[in-house]
């Protein structure tokens, strides 16, 4: 065996014996542990994960009751009590996450970096924090007016005109649960009256489930710098790849199994009108297998159900 298997089967051994804490408050400190302990190895210690330059270093850096409430007040928001709890632990980290990018294809482009929020700093990130507030309504809102047409079966006939349409919208979007940014187009539900508050990804009407509690969504959301995945050989293709290891892969599926018999107060129509959200609820609307169009379960008489092609919003965050 050579030292590098060995070194990996090693760590992947490691990996396997991680203890996820099942206490909120203790989970969120084993995060901010796990994900500084990844930011910042040992001098001299490479580590067999990497974390990218821009954030090698980082630490996250918690809020206090007292500014925890005066950011609501600015905001005109309620943050939930697992948010608060967040926010007081983790929040944001010292430093803006780095995005490479060329603006062409060619070999000989310019790499630029555009810079953008890890998470919300609610103390710094003003200006981004605000358009994430509009984001929800104004790219759905896209959607109802653009080429996607979108009109929930709940909001009756379909008015001709758009002043109307936006009426209909409007009211609905007031009488919906309030989402509250997290990062980039991830948003919380603030709503008491569940009794545990998912975490949704927007993309215009395009809204799906990316976890049912705040501790499932924080595994997806920061699996890399957890350094939860574990190499494993494929002996047929004679190559590595990563695998998430098996305890989050249970807590990961028993949170999808969560949607059968769970429900989201007006969300949960939007999330179901495209066939890309019903897996959110542990449905699928297909028998194949394999990679599904993505098209409209719901459609008026006067539009059509074809494969559509989202609008290119402007994006604040990452996929």
């Amino acid at each position: 065996m050579t030292a590098v298997k060995e070194s990996v089967l090693i760590s992947a051994y490691i990996a396997e014996m991680i203890t996820i804490p099942e206490d909120l408050t203790d989970f969120l400190y084993w995060v901010k542990e796990r994900t500084e302990a990844f930011w910042n190895p040992p001098i001299g210690d490479p580590g067999m994960h990497q974390c990218a330059d821009w954030i090698r270093g980082a630490r996250w850096k918690g809020l206090s009751n007292g500014e925890i409430d005066a950011i609501e007040i600015k905001f005109d928001i309620k943050f939930t009590p697992e948010h608060r709890l967040f926010l007081s632990i983790l929040h944001a980290i010292d430093r803006k996450e780095k995005i490479e990018y060329t603006e062409t294809f060619d070999d000989d482009a310019p790499v630029l970096i555009e810079e953008r929020p890890f998470f919300y700093h609610w103390q710094a990130d003003d200006a981004a924090i605000r358009e994430a507030l509009d984001w929800p309504s104004r790219t759905i809102w896209e959607d109802i007016i653009g080429p996607n047409k979108v009109w929930l079966r709940s909001w009756g006939a379909r008015p001709a005109d758009e002043p109307a349409q936006k009426e209909i919208f409007d009211a609905w979007y007031r009488s919906a649960p309030l989402l509250i940014p997290i990062k980039g187009h991830r948003f919380i539900v603030s709503d008491m009256r569940l009794q545990t508050r998912p975490v949704l990804s927007i993309w215009g009407s395009d809204t799906i489930v990316y976890g049912w509690d705040l501790r499932g969504y924080l595994l997806k959301e920061l699996e890399e710098h957890l350094d939860i995945n574990v190499p494993v050989f494929d002996e047929e293709d004679q190559t590595w790849y990563t695998e998430t290891i098996t305890e989050v892969k249970a807590i990961l599926e028993e949170d999808y199994r969560r949607g059968a018999k769970e429900d989201i107060p007006y969300w949960k129509e939007m999330i179901l009108i495209w066939s890309s959200g019903w897996s959110s609820f542990c449905m699928n609307p297909y028998e194949q297998s394999g990679i599904q169009p993505i098209v409209k379960t719901y459609a008026p008489e006067d539009d059509s159900n074809e494969q559509k092609i989202f609008n290119s919003y402007k994006d604040n965050g990452s996929e």
